[in-house]
């Protein structure tokens, strides 16, 4: 049903990799040299093929690194001037080209977007348009989906503006246009203006540029494998910006300074607008356009990237000016991201715990490359008997099932069966489990199996239309 490369990669660090807290009073030095020893490691042990990354300390940039490659095939290598993709990274970006319309007198954070439109943009009749303002899509409580339906013509509101936090990508291309009108301009070009000119930021552009197509990564899937790359000639403002860790910081050490927007607005931007989610993480919350840790005294802004097999972060502290950043071109970038995170800045990062993303298993490696070499009975034992004397960790409902579409995709269908009927062993409670296991019943030709446990999946999950137009399709 949902094949590993549209979702995230479940991971967890093996105990070899283990990071030990930093010592108190560590030296700028000492975290480098630090850094420089784990990463390429951790890159290795997590099949990502390249990353940059930069740490900003008191509000300089101490250290600025590449580290492996640009592209798994060619063997490009990633150095300082390596472009990758910022991926919702782009977002913080457009909040702050959108505060610097509000500083000019140009847009109010609190009057309805569609009055600067003169139109309802692209969602219709529904009334609640008029509640939707620049301070709600930019703390991601406008009510809009993350992305609408493919091919949907119409974007819903599905909550009340303002009631609740809930992140969402069209918001802020809707916030674009509204930027566009008020700046005269188009987006691209407002933003290369009012952004990157005055940040001396020479590396960032909101499209592809044919120009730059040599020194630009490749995505990799979670195998380390060549995928694709964001080559279209539009731009979006929620996820286009191509950019390199070096450029990208000059904007982070903006933000820590205030640059190039009054007190008041930039003040504005890292005050709390909604919590995140007040029962399980109370310190987390979003401002204008960037996420926020309070812990104590202590205010952090923060943002991850995800666009499938290509994965970014950073974090920096408003009051020590400290901050971190790193871009990968893999599925599995934010896999080492907690690891990453404490050994750069010495402390737990929440936001990390909330976004979830999974570690590091090295059970998957060795069970999708023994059931390829030797087929998946012999693979499963080992990795059960491995488990039994807890020599390794479960590997999660996730990875298992990409285990069995990569097994499918190599015709290896009994194979992938067999890894499709350990995760519902596993996890007997997940209709995606037994509707995965229905599909690969159902292309080794075993109609009866097949109806059998997408009915299953549908027992446990009613809303699942796919399995319910698969049974249709089956009994026909």
């Amino acid at each position: 049903m949902r094949p590993l490369n549209t979702l995230t990669l479940s991971l967890m660090m093996a105990f070899s990799l283990a990071v030990i807290a930093q010592p108190s009073g560590r030296t700028t030095a000492e975290t480098i040299d630090s850094l420089e020893l784990h990463l390429p490691a951790w890159m290795n042990a997590a099949d990502i093929p390249g990353l940059q990354a930069v740490l900003i300390q008191k509000g300089k940039v101490e250290w600025i690194k590449g580290f492996g490659l640009a592209n798994a095939e060619t063997k490009v290598p990633v150095d300082e001037n390596t472009l990758f993709e910022a991926a919702s990274l782009s977002k913080v970006m457009t909040a702050y080209g959108a505060l610097k319309l509000v500083d000019q007198g140009k847009l109010n954070l609190d009057k309805p977007l569609n009055a600067y439109l003169g139109n309802n943009y692209e969602i219709g009749n529904d009334p609640r348009i008029r509640l939707i303002t620049a301070r709600r899509v930019l703390s991601h409580s406008a009510g809009f989906p993350n992305w609408r339906a493919p091919n949907a013509a119409t974007l819903p509101i599905e909550f009340n503006p303002g009631e609740r936090f809930s992140y969402s990508g069209e918001g802020f291309v809707y916030l674009s246009k509204v930027m566009e009108k008020l700046s005269g301009k188009d987006f691209e070009s407002y933003m290369h203006d009012a952004v990157f000119v005055p940040l001396a930021m020479g590396n960032s552009y909101f499209s592809w540029q044919d120009t730059f197509a040599y020194r630009h990564v490749f995505r990799h899937d979670w195998q380390g494998m060549r995928s694709t790359r964001w080559e279209e000639k539009g731009f979006n403002a929620a996820a286009s910006l191509h950019t390199s860790a070096g450029d990208y910081a000059k904007f982070m050490i903006a933000l820590l300074n205030g640059t190039g927007l009054k007190k008041k607005t930039w003040l504005e931007m890292f005050t709390p607008q909604i919590r995140v989610d007040s029962t399980a993480f109370p310190e987390l919350y979003w401002g204008l356009g960037v996420g926020l840790e309070i812990v104590g005294k202590r205010k952090s802004f923060w943002h991850w990237g995800d666009q499938g097999d290509s994965k970014c972060y950073m974090k920096a502290d408003l009051s020590s000016k400290d901050g971190f950043l790193y871009f990968t071109n893999s599925a599995n970038g934010l896999a080492v991201a907690d690891r990453i995170l404490e050994e750069a800045m010495g402390e737990f990062t929440p936001a990390l715990a909330w976004l979830n993303y999974e570690r590091f298993n090295p059970a998957v490696k060795e069970l999708i490359r023994t059931a390829i070499d030797s087929g998946a009975a012999t693979a499963l034992a080992k990795y059960l008997g491995n488990r039994d004397k807890e020599l390794s960790q479960q590997i999660p409902e996730v990875s298992m099932n990409g285990i069995g579409y990569k097994l499918l995709r190599l015709n290896k269908t009994d194979d992938a069966i067999l890894v499709f009927e350990q995760n519902t062993k596993d996890y007997p409670a997940s209709a995606n489990t037994w509707d995965s296991l229905a599909e690969a019943y159902d292309k080794k030709g075993n109609k009866e199996l097949a109806i059998r446990y997408y009915q299953k999946s549908l027992d446990l999950d009613a809303g699942n239309i796919n399995a319910a137009e698969q049974i249709r399709r089956l009994k026909q």
